[in-house]
């Protein structure tokens, strides 16, 4: 049985970084099928995405030890390079939490592409502050949870959806459309977890009503922005933007119209990134290797 794995390295910047990490792979036999790296003169930091493959035998829970086996014997170059590094094994899919509230393209979206596999994780569960999407998360056979901002206040529900993350073994957060500001409290937990998309290209427009923004300032180009959640309102790192024309002759309706495909694309697109160890965080930017 031949298994997959995916190392992402970030560190200092120097000498002999990619010799190691190579070095290290031919030693165990790992046949190395895509591999990028990107040096950051400004911070002077190094980053490196490797995907290999490792013979590892036909009894089961061969790859779990053999991600094992690698870890305990990458740690000792992680030491010397002073590296950030994760090693992934491909044959675990990263269990996914969707949040929406009245706008459904964005779900409705991932959900499909989670079920013909376009996306390498699974939909763990659907929840909302709303009870409308009942029904399309029954339709993928996900688990729909109404999670209702009630008069016990946001701390209590937001509660709930950190018991629901624990309950489900939740490994990343996707904000489709859930227009609820979260608490700073609840960032903090789950840092470099949640995804959301914004409808804007950031950092222009930030806060509620993008798009009616844009249309004051008689904007050409629209956009949508993907990016990871901070206590800081819009201002996480970003994944991935998208784009379209826009003139003079459409109304702010045309541009919410024209917005929902950018929206369903470009959070689909940084989701998938997310999901295949595509991206490197860099302080308050990312590396997204392609």
């Amino acid at each position: 049985m031949t298994s997959q794995f995916v190392l992402t390295v970030s560190c200092p910047d120097r000498l002999g970084i990619v010799y190691a990490v190579s070095g290290f792979l031919t030693r165990r036999d790992a046949n190395i099928e895509d591999s990028q790296q990107f040096s950051e003169h400004g911070s002077g930091r190094f980053f490196m995405r490797v995907a290999f493959s490792v013979d590892t035998g036909h009894e089961d829970g061969g790859s779990a030890r053999a991600r094992d086996e690698l870890a305990v014997g990458f740690a000792e170059i992680a030491r010397e390079f002073d590296m950030d590094w994760q090693l992934h094994d491909r044959a675990v899919k990263p269990r996914v939490l969707i949040m929406a509230s009245k706008q459904g393209h964005c779900l409705n979206d991932l959900l499909y592409r989670f079920r013909i596999g376009a996306l390498h994780g699974e939909a763990a569960a659907v929840a909302s502050n709303h009870p409308d999407w009942a029904d399309l998360a029954a339709s993928s056979g996900v688990p729909f949870h109404h999670l209702p901002v009630g008069a016990a206040g946001k701390a209590s529900q937001e509660q709930q959806v950190l018991d629901l993350i624990e309950a489900e073994g939740i490994d990343v957060v996707v904000l489709a459309r859930y227009m609820q500001i979260l608490s700073p409290e609840f960032c903090a937990k789950l840092p470099g977890r949640i995804i959301n998309i914004h409808h804007s290209f950031l950092p222009s427009f930030k806060g509620a009503k993008p798009y009616h923004q844009a249309h004051a300032r008689g904007v050409k180009l629209i956009g949508a922005t993907c990016h990871y959640v901070t206590s800081d309102l819009d201002e996480g790192p970003i994944i991935d933007q998208e784009v379209a024309r826009v003139d003079h002759a459409m109304s702010p309706e045309d541009f919410v119209s024209a917005g929902r495909d950018l929206e369903s694309t470009c959070l689909a697109r940084g989701l998938a990134a997310h999901l295949d160890q595509r991206i490197l965080l860099n302080g308050h930017s990312t590396v997204v290797f392609r």
